[in-house]
């Protein structure tokens, strides 16, 4: 991966990016075309070789994520041009500088539907389900990426506590909807009764019936408060998490993502999909329906779910008034204190 030069760092501070996209309405959802209980997936390679490609491939995702986080948008053009070329990709995949130009274009849309909710009062949920290591929490943090932490945030509940057991099954989700002007991302939900609780046993088959006669009531609820909700379900060929899990244990960094029952759901895989397609064709419901997201192709997966999400919520650019510093106000009998050096960090860079 080349970094930027200091030369390109300061030709590009000094560019201005401008939007590719005019501001206009986007269009309505519309139900979708496959059953939801059938997504068609992109098939994974299978053989030793096309693993040693796909080890290659995960590992400069995870380099391109960190180059992520350290970008600006007026250093985006620079860096582009020195981004080298993917050379030969897999069949299906998407090309890294067409990543990253549509990454950004993207999260610049994201930021306009963020001044939108708040302008107008939105309440916004978006729910990520799916298999373990499908991408749910790579998307969330490239949608969350560039957008204010006070007005987009994240839920992402721990197991429930001895206390939360006893409660009503919806009550622990309620305190983490939003306000007027908010968004919030749920990386898992209220779906983990009809998944993770029904395979491993955590809740009686009258809990799990009770779940489906209530989950329908309680979306309606969400709806007419005047909740906008969007449903996503994330979802990967066998042979791509077996992969993905691989990488994990092999690198010490990643490690931390694999618990004990992220280990147990790649044993029951089967019984994953059951769970999977009974709650897809029981949930997906008129005005609350399911999205799925084909998530073998890592990038591409991230780019369809934000294009989607904006196309959900229709929205226009809001004007602001512009910004002029106000100058500093100088006292001149204002004496600056000295800061002993023993409460420096030490500068070791």
């Amino acid at each position: 991966m080349a970094t930027t030069s200091k030369s390109a760092t300061k030709q590009a501070a000094n560019k201005s990016v401008p939007s590719k996209r005019p501001a206009k309405s986007v269009r309505k959802p519309v139900s979708p075309k496959v059953a939801p209980s059938s997504p068609r997936l992109k098939a994974s390679p299978q053989t030793e070789t096309s693993f040693a490609e796909r080890a290659r491939e995960e590992l400069i995702d995870s380099y391109d994520e960190e180059l992520e986080m350290e970008l600006d948008d007026d250093r985006l053009d620079a860096l582009l041009l020195e981004i080298p070329a993917q050379g030969p990709a897999a069949e299906g995949s998407l090309d890294r500088r067409v990543y990253f130009k549509e990454l950004f274009r993207l999260q610049g849309e994201l930021v306009k539907l963020q001044d939108w909710v708040m302008k107008n009062k939105l309440k916004v949920v978006v729910l990520f389900e799916g298999r373990d290591a499908a991408g749910k929490g790579g998307a969330i943090k490239r949608i969350t990426q560039r957008l204010n932490p006070r007005v987009c945030r994240v839920a992402a509940l721990p197991a429930p506590s001895e206390r939360e057991q006893t409660q009503w099954y919806f009550q622990r989700y309620v305190p983490y909807l939003p306000a007027g002007g908010e968004m919030v991302l749920f990386d898992r939900s209220w779906y983990n009764r009809a998944g993770v609780e029904r395979v491993m046993g955590f809740c009686t088959d009258q809990e799990y019936e009770e779940f489906f006669r209530s989950v329908p009531e309680f979306e309606k609820m969400l709806v007419r408060s005047g909740i906008i909700l969007i449903k996503y379900w994330f979802s990967i060929t066998d042979e791509e998490q077996h992969m993905r899990f691989t990488m994990r244990i092999r690198d010490p960094l990643k490690q931390w993502k694999l618990s004990p029952m992220d280990l147990e759901s790649r044993r029951r895989w089967e019984a994953y999909t059951k769970a999977k397609e009974v709650m897809l064709a029981r949930t997906h419901l008129p005005d609350t329906p399911w999205w799925i997201v084909d998530g073998v192709d890592k990038k591409s997966a991230r780019l369809n779910c934000i294009q989607h999400l904006l196309n959900q919520i229709p929205y226009q650019e809001v004007v602001h008034q512009p910004v002029s510093l106000p100058p500093r106000e100088h006292n001149p009998d204002y004496i600056r204190n000295p800061v002993p050096d023993s409460m420096y960090v030490p500068d070791i860079y």
